[in-house]
């Protein structure tokens, strides 16, 4: 799971728990197999390592589901899906609506390993792509004025403007870059993908996820 994850698998920094609907999946599911949980840390750069190498047996982070990485890992039946919004800071003048972003002399900035980085590296034809890698951090970039706008999804933009005075979301036309949200596993272990999807089935029969989803303000973007 990826720490930095708001509402999906975010550490509070306030009190150092573990909360969002993939901590509540997370926990649901080890009950439904009376096993012992561990969370594994990780981001979306280097999940699919911690899956090939055994580190982890399940990436419960909200894994958009591209091709590229079909290719490496299985994914489960998907339960979310979120279009990409735009947060820039309240006093970018420039930078007013979403036909703004793509324009002369623009930074935007993606983090490294999101589904972001190939869908803006493919979209910009006039700004300038920057692919944040870790320790920085889209925010700070866009505070240093590195970067004018970043680029992600639902949940993360819902974060910036709940804690951010400076943030400003900008939402997209249509669903831009709409991405269906899954669970990745091993591809050589379809009998642990198909308890995986029997698992979500009965989170969704029983409203296990739909209690989730609401409770941490995903109800939106929550799969029927």
């Amino acid at each position: 799971m990826w720490p930095e994850y708001f509402a999906i698998s975010y550490r509070n920094p306030r009190n150092g728990e573990l909360e969002g609907i993939d901590i509540d999946m997370a926990r649901a599911l080890a009950a439904r197999l009376n096993v012992r949980l561990t969370f594994v840390e990780t981001n979306f750069g280097e999940f699919m390592d911690r899956i090939d190498d055994g580190a982890c047996d399940i990436a419960m982070m909200a894994v958009g589901i591209t091709p590229p990485r079909a290719q490496r890992i299985a994914f489960s039946k998907p339960y979310l899906a979120s279009p990409v919004y735009a947060v820039t800071t309240r006093t970018n003048t420039r930078i007013q609506a979403w036909r703004d972003i793509d324009s002369p002399g623009t930074v935007v900035a993606v983090a490294a390993g999101t589904i972001m980085e190939p869908l803006m590296r493919d979209s910009l034809r006039n700004a300038e792509l920057m692919v944040v890698r870790m320790p920085r951090t889209r925010e700070g970039e866009i505070l240093s004025g590195r970067a004018d706008v970043f680029m992600s999804d639902y949940p993360y933009t819902r974060r910036m403007v709940l804690m951010h005075d400076w943030a400003r979301v900008i939402d997209p036309p249509g669903r831009f870059g709409e991405t269906l949200y899954a669970y990745a596993v091993q591809r050589n272990d379809p009998a642990w993908l198909n308890e995986v999807n029997a698992f979500l089935e009965r989170a969704r029969l029983d409203g296990t996820i739909t209690r989730s989803a609401t409770r941490h303000g995903l109800a939106p973007i929550l799969l029927p």
